[in-house]
């Protein structure tokens, strides 16, 4: 389902028109002036919000959303069941299956803007399954999120961050282990011991 106008397949600078395809798997919603460039390739059951936009050379599992304003710049690495929502921004990134990416979070490639030998350099960062990022957290260049681990609102995450463990702060430091986390409705003995969609479940 195509909600336009939208553009769907535009060259990447350099390349020229039909010189490289775009692949969107079934059941896509497409919402209202995404773009979508060609030489990117996208699972099933794929949605945007309005006005996102994907650049040359992301691959994008199955079961994956893209939201409102968010811009996938290229080089990007996605699996299934993955949330990225508005306003966040990433490039070079490696996102595991079930990650969720908060508003407004940047997951940064380049540690020296404009130097030569860039693309020799520690690239984008890594996010392992199941793990979240919350809102307007940045994450730096070459940093790996841990499996399960839980970055904190605002958070700006300098160095990598172990397995099931929550950080917060500027820069970020642990805080606490996520299985030491309260339901402060009450509603459950801890938060997350529900499963994770396309890590403990395929859908």
């Amino acid at each position: 389902v195509i909600y336009g106008p939208v553009i769907l397949g535009l060259p990447p600078r350099g390349s020229a028109v039909g010189e490289l395809s775009l692949v969107i798997g079934p059941g896509a919603v497409i919402r209202a002036f995404t773009v979508i460039y060609a030489g990117t390739t996208i699972g099933a059951r794929f949605q945007t919000g309005h006005h996102a936009v994907i650049r040359e050379d992301n691959t994008i599992g199955d079961n994956c959303s893209v939201g409102t304003c968010a811009a996938l710049e290229s080089g990007n690495r996605i699996g299934r069941r993955v949330r990225i929502h508005t306003h966040a921004g990433m490039e070079n990134a490696t996102l595991g299956n079930g990650v969720f990416i908060g508003p407004g979070a940047r997951l940064l490639d380049d540690p020296h803007v404009y130097c030569p030998r860039r693309s020799e350099c520690v690239g984008g960062v890594t996010v392992e399954d199941g793990a979240i990022i919350g809102a307007d957290a940045t994450v730096l260049a070459g940093v790996t999120v841990g499996r399960r681990a839980i970055v904190g609102a605002g958070a700006v995450v300098t160095s990598d961050v172990p397995a099931e463990v929550v950080v917060v702060g500027n820069p970020a430091r642990v805080a606490k282990r996520v299985d030491e986390l309260r339901c402060r409705m009450g509603f459950y003995e801890r938060p997350y011991l529900w499963p994770t969609p396309g890590v403990d479940t395929e859908d």
